[in-house]
Parts: C-alpha cells; sequence; structure tokens
C-alpha cells in the first residue's frame, strides 16, 4: 500500500520536474490574518476566562472571610476580662476561626496577585497585537 502511496507521489514530483512546473502556493493574507485572529483569540479568552474565575473565587472567598470574621466577633465577646473567663471550647472555636481567617487572608491575597498578572497578561498580549479584534474570531 505504501508502495502505491510512493510510487504515485515520485511519478508526480518528476512529471512536475519535467513540465518545470513549481506548485508552491501561499495563503492569501485575508486568511492568514483570519487565522492569526483566531489564535489571538483563543488565547485571550483563555486569559479572560482565567481572570473572571479568579475574580469570582476572590469575592466569594471575601465574603466567607468577612462572615468568619463576625462570627469570631461574636463568640468573643465584648468584656474586658472576656479572655479570662473564657471556656475552652469557646477558645478552640476562635483558634478554629482564626486559623479560617487566616487561611482566607492568604488565599485573597495570593488571588490579588494572579488577577493582577492576568491583566497584566492580557495588556501584554493587546500590546504586542493592536489589530485585535474581539467580535473577528473565528469559530471552529
Amino acid at each position: 500500500m505504501f508502495q502505491l502511496f510512493l510510487r504515485a507521489r515520485t511519478h508526480n514530483f518528476l512529471r512536475d520536474r519535467i513540465r518545470g512546473e513549481a506548485e508552491f502556493r501561499a495563503r492569501s493574507p485575508e486568511r492568514d490574518a483570519e487565522t492569526d485572529q483566531s489564535r489571538i483569540g483563543a488565547i485571550m479568552t483563555a486569559i479572560e476566562d482565567a481572570l473572571q474565575a479568579a475574580e469570582r473565587e476572590q469575592s466569594g472567598l471575601n465574603r466567607r472571610v468577612e462572615d468568619v470574621l463576625a462570627r469570631a466577633a461574636v463568640t468573643l465577646g465584648n468584656g474586658d476580662d472576656e479572655y479570662l473567663e473564657r471556656e475552652a471550647l469557646d477558645n478552640h472555636h476562635q483558634d478554629l476561626f482564626d486559623r479560617e481567617i487566616q487561611n482566607g487572608q492568604r488565599r485573597l491575597k495570593e488571588l490579588g496577585s494572579s488577577i493582577a498578572h492576568y491583566k497584566l497578561l492580557k495588556a501584554a498580549v493587546l500590546c504586542r497585537f493592536p489589530d485585535y479584534r474581539p467580535g473577528l474570531r473565528k469559530s471552529s
């Protein structure tokens, strides 16, 4: 089977050589531009998706951290010597709240950094490809 393909390709190659035909064709500039727009569009879509997901996570996490802070404040009490008379179970809950708050704030800081990086990536792509138009992306 492969010998048939090889023989046909060899035959076509030799025929073209004898005739002096060189059949190199490049795509049209419009098609090249469309392909470039499609590639850039895929990159921009990925960046936008990551940016939106990180912003949604940040928003939800921020609400949850604020909720934990409010719950911790309620269980903490407001007396001057509250910490002296606090029961062991309340201390345990305060420690849990403290860990949740620290983890949430750590993650919020990471998300803030990631969001800044995604925005920087988006700006870099838009700067490098100023002809990019979001609406011209070819659907696949």
